[in-house]
């Protein structure tokens, strides 16, 4: 029998389940060691938040307590399909756990994520911020025809997770239209694949992010509808997502270096966020280097107790 302590939060609606220092510590990090910790370890996660534990909008983290000065730890964030590269509220939501209890120092402290490290820090205010990693515009203007709604226009961009990112005109980005935006992005990321559209590297785009700007409310900049991996759609305006948008705004010169960004959620709660500076990467492509600021609440904290039989189940 696996017992893992848990605690639980939600970030502007969505939920994130940190397993707190409850699997082994990957050897050499886990910017090295993720996919070998998800081969061996992953039917725990996928345990951990799938029902009948959790549910598929449930985000999970498996932390590990600092191991270095001025370290926030290290954490592997997953959904109910498989691990993620980053999370932004996931972050907001581990940070504030850790402040509920009491393992949090004052000033900020770095994450390290599979995707590299990210700056981390609990204000005041109750308000945590994330300088999230690089953010970029991988293509612009990407044609896509999807079946049974018509061509659309969009980027493909890198937050710590892939986008295809668009504005669509006709359909209304609020909470009481969710089951046809659902519909509507799941076609999207279907036609993706089938036009061979990818990230760099041949990785899949796997997050599908609906933008509207007329729907947000007076002081919010845009609202969002973001469909993930597995099927469900973020609660939250999506860290990630967020820090994609910001690459594109800061590739097009929408957005300053500096000046916020209200980015609003389909349940209707805020994000800001901003870009301190952007310059080329490696590839020539312009980078945003986005901050994310948000809040967190906790909800409940206990043991999960998960058998071995449901390793093969």
């Amino acid at each position: 029998m696996y017992r893992l302590p848990f605690i639980d939060s939600h970030t502007g609606g969505e939920p994130t389940r940190v397993l707190l220092d409850a699997l082994p510590r990957p050897p050499r990090g886990i910017e090295q060691d993720a996919r070998e910790f998800w081969r061996e370890h992953g039917w725990l996660c996928r345990a951990a938040v799938d029902e009948p534990r959790g549910s598929d909008i449930l985000v999970g983290a498996v932390w590990w307590s600092p191991a270095r000065p001025g370290e926030a730890g290290q954490v592997l964030y997953f959904n109910n399909v498989g691990p993620l590269g980053m999370c932004g509220h996931g972050s907001i939501g581990l940070i504030a756990s850790l402040v509920f209890l009491g393992q949090w120092p004052s000033g900020p402290r770095m994450l390290r994520t599979p995707v590299g490290q990210v700056r981390t820090e609990y204000g005041a205010d109750g308000m945590v911020r994330i300088d999230n990693v690089p953010a970029y515009r991988e293509l612009q203007d990407v044609l896509l025809d999807v079946p049974g709604y018509g061509r659309f226009v969009g980027d493909v961009a890198w937050g710590g997770n892939w986008f295809f990112l668009v504005e669509v005109e006709g359909v209304r980005v609020h909470w009481d239209n969710r089951a046809a935006l659902c519909e509507l992005a799941s076609a999207m990321r279907r036609q993706l694949r089938a036009q061979g559209i990818t990230g760099r590297g041949a990785e899949e785009i796997d997050h599908i992010e609906i933008t509207s700007v007329a729907d947000a409310d007076a002081a919010a900049d845009a609202r969002n509808f973001v469909l993930c991996p597995g099927g469900a759609f973020d609660r939250s305006p999506c860290g990630t997502g967020t820090s994609a948008k910001l690459a594109c705004l800061a590739a097009d010169g929408l957005l300053a270096p500096g000046a916020i960004w209200r980015q609003q959620g389909i349940t209707g709660s805020v994000f800001e966020a901003s870009f301190a500076s952007a310059g080329p990467d490696a590839h020539g492509r312009l980078c945003a280097h986005p901050t994310l600021r948000g809040r967190a609440q906790v909800t409940a904290q206990g043991e999960l107790l998960i058998d071995e039989g449901e390793r093969d189940t």
